[in-house]
C-alpha cells in the first residue's frame, strides 16, 4: 500500500447536474453521440454514479457500462454495473473495453508508482482500437480544487502537509496532481498515443453552459488550436484522450 493510502479523504463530486454536463463534454471529446452503436465503457472512480448512469442504458448513450470505485458514494445507481475495488488493479480481462475514462481520478491513486501503475491498468483493459478519456488537475494550477487553498499543490509534500494543516484542511494533503510534462511522459511509457484537449474542452464548455459569453463569442472561438497547444501547461485541468499505440 503507498503511503497514506489510508488516510486519503473523499473527494467525489456528488452534483449530478454538474455530472450530466461533465458526460456531455466527455462524449463530445471522444466523437461520441446518441444514437451510434453502442459500446462498453468503463469509469474509474465513478463517484456520485452520474456519468456512468448518462451513458449506461438509462441514459441517452444506451451504452454498456461498468463503474468501479474504492468507496461506493453513488447518488444515482441505475443503468451501469458497479463494483468496489481497491488499489489500482482491475477486475476485468485484458482488452475488455471500447472506451475507459478516467476523470480526475489519478491524483487518488497515490505517489508516482501507483499513478504509472493506474496508467497501465487502463492500457491493459482497453481494446486494440478502443480510446480513453484522462483528465488530471495541472499540479501548476493558482488554486487547489480539492482543498480550496493556493498554490497548495506547488509545494513539496512535507510543507503541502503542514499547509493543510494550519489552514485547519486536515492532517495531510493526500492528492498528487501533475504537471503536463509528467503526465505525458507516463501516458507515453504506458503505451499511449495521446491528444491533449485545451481548446477543444474549453470551446465545448461554453457552448453547453454559455455560449452568449462575450469571452467566448469574440475571443476563444476564434482561437487558433496551434495557440491552445502552446498555452496548455498554463490550463488549470489537463485532458487528454489516449489510444493503445
Amino acid at each position: 500500500m503507498t503511503r497514506g493510502a489510508a488516510e486519503r479523504q473523499g473527494h467525489a463530486v456528488l452534483d449530478l447536474p454538474s455530472r450530466g454536463l461533465k458526460a456531455r463534454k466527455i462524449a463530445a471529446l471522444l466523437g461520441a453521440a446518441p444514437g451510434e452503436p453502442p459500446r462498453r465503457m468503463l469509469e474509474i472512480g465513478c463517484g456520485s454514479g452520474g456519468i456512468s448512469h448518462w451513458f449506461g442504458t438509462d441514459g441517452p448513450m444506451g451504452w454498456d457500462v461498468q463503474a468501479v470505485d474504492v468507496e461506493d458514494v453513488r447518488m444515482v445507481a441505475d443503468g451501469y454495473s458497479f463494483q468496489l475495488v481497491s488499489g489500482t488493479s482491475l477486475p476485468f480481462e485484458n482488452g475488455s473495453f471500447d472506451v475507459v475514462i478516467s476523470n480526475h481520478v489519478i491524483e487518488h491513486v497515490g505517489e508516482a508508482d501507483a499513478q504509472r501503475a493506474h496508467l497501465m491498468e487502463v492500457r491493459r483493459v482497453l481494446r486494440t482500437q478502443g480510446m480513453a478519456y484522462l483528465a488530471v488537475p495541472n499540479r501548476w494550477m493558482l488554486l487547489e480544487p480539492h482543498f480550496r487553498l493556493p498554490f497548495l499543490s506547488w509545494f513539496p509534500r512535507r510543507v503541502a502537509d503542514a499547509y493543510v494543516r494550519a489552514a485547519g484542511r486536515g492532517q495531510h494533503y493526500d492528492c498528487r496532481p501533475l504537471s503536463s510534462c509528467a503526465i505525458e511522459r507516463m501516458i507515453e511509457r504506458a503505451g499511449f498515443d495521446w491528444q491533449h484537449h485545451a481548446g477543444r474542452a474549453l470551446r465545448i464548455t461554453f457552448e453547453l453552459e454559455n455560449a452568449r459569453a462575450p469571452l467566448y463569442r469574440l475571443v476563444l472561438r476564434f482561437m487558433p488550436d496551434g495557440a491552445f497547444r502552446m498555452l496548455r501547461r498554463l490550463f488549470p485541468t489537463l485532458i487528454y484522450t489516449l489510444r493503445p499505440r
